[in-house]
């Protein structure tokens, strides 16, 4: 069997590396190729384009990159025909791959989506893509399953994929000691995001929130969780760096976290958090117009409460940053103990482990 993958985001391809493991458990003969990242790249799939050439987000920040985003849309369709794969998966990214959807339905190859858009959440009209171009449908979250079908959509759900991670086998005392950091004293975790648009917007906000909160709290420490393909300048030498930001969750003490899969990754790892995000005026307000629900962080979603203070736009400023992480910070706080009582309550919700067992088997019966 052949597959043609694409992979737009970091949180895709971790998602894509380990789907492919799983087909290549139940199909040993399969070979992958399409746009993903260096975790994808390591199961053996051939990388056509690289998630880091593909992430934007945001109306104003797509249209700037619009000829080249066309450019390779263009070369996709071009490469899926020559490959001619057996079947394409679609992991997320729907701005894209629900056009591509669309482009190669004339090819009747049939077309997998694995992890279907937030399409309850907002442009519920990409509905009828779905619908009229999606072979195979797998969501990830208990209640969408009803809700696609209930929309015509056959929808297979498999669980979340986070509850299919292993624990870190580091301990506390090891992973602070690599960093030069103090294990008795509060460590902040810095998740400003994975997209160059998203950096440029908030990391000069949160160095101006390190800066408040060193003045207040000097035995802060701070780390920052990045790809090692992400530049982030400039970076003082007191806040230490992570490349993989799973480990500073998991041993950090509170995060500060740009919205995104590491709103809901935190809860999982059971580290405490607030929500911030920052557009240009003008994709603001398509999203806030578009948008059809409460809340923006998946975790206040998944629950239907704002459990995870979300300050977003004119909200996100290192003053409200700084006020609002400390309370977090202190580990007998109430507002921490409730917090985590919480994300117990947002783990129960995401399913039974097994899922890219699941997926990778639903792909292979179709």
């Amino acid at each position: 069997m052949k597959y043609f993958l694409i992979a737009g985001e970091p949180s895709g391809d971790l998602h894509g590396a380990q789907l492919i493991k799983a087909i290549q458990s139940v199909q040993s003969d399969a070979v992958f190729v399409g746009h993903g990242g260096d975790k994808m790249a390591k199961t053996g799939m051939r990388i056509i384009e690289h998630v880091d050439q593909l992430s934007i987000m945001g109306f104003t920040e797509v249209l700037k990159h619009l000829p080249r985003m066309l450019k390779i849309m263009g070369q996709t369709v071009e490469a899926i025909q020559r490959y001619k794969p057996d079947r394409v998966i679609l992991i997320d990214y729907p701005g894209f791959n629900l056009r591509l959807a669309k482009n190669i339905h004339h090819l009747k190859i049939p077309i997998t989506y694995f992890i279907l858009p937030q399409v309850w959440a907002w442009k519920e009209n990409r509905i009828k893509t779905i619908k009229k171009y999606v072979d195979q449908s797998l969501c990830i979250f208990p209640f969408e399953q009803a809700w696609f079908e209930s929309r015509g959509i056959s929808a297979n759900y498999i669980g979340h994929p986070f509850v299919d991670r292993p624990p870190l086998s580091i301990k506390k005392e090891d992973y602070f000691a690599s960093h030069g950091l103090n294990p008795k004293q509060p460590l902040l975790v810095l998740l400003p995001g994975s997209r160059k648009q998203e950096i440029n917007r908030h990391w000069p906000i949160f160095l101006e929130t390190v800066t408040l909160l060193k003045k207040q709290k000097p035995e802060y420490q701070f780390i920052l969780g990045k790809s090692p393909h992400v530049t982030i300048e400039p970076c003082p030498d007191f806040i230490k760096i992570e490349k993989d930001a799973r480990f500073a969750m998991t041993h950090g003490s509170a995060a500060i976290t740009a919205s995104g899969t590491a709103t809901l990754e935190c809860a999982v790892e059971d580290i405490p958090l607030i929500v911030c995000y920052k557009l240009s005026r003008v994709s603001w307000w398509i999203t806030r117009w578009a948008t059809k629900v409460k809340y923006i962080s998946m975790v206040n979603l998944i629950l239907n409460r704002m459990l995870v203070p979300e300050l977003l736009q004119k909200e996100m400023t290192a003053d409200r940053l700084s006020s609002a992480i400390i309370p977090l910070l202190e580990s007998k706080s109430a507002v921490r103990k409730k917090m985590l009582n919480g994300f117990n309550e947002v783990r129960r919700s995401l399913g039974l482990p097994g899922v890219y067992e699941r997926a990778a088997k639903a792909i292979a019966e179709r």
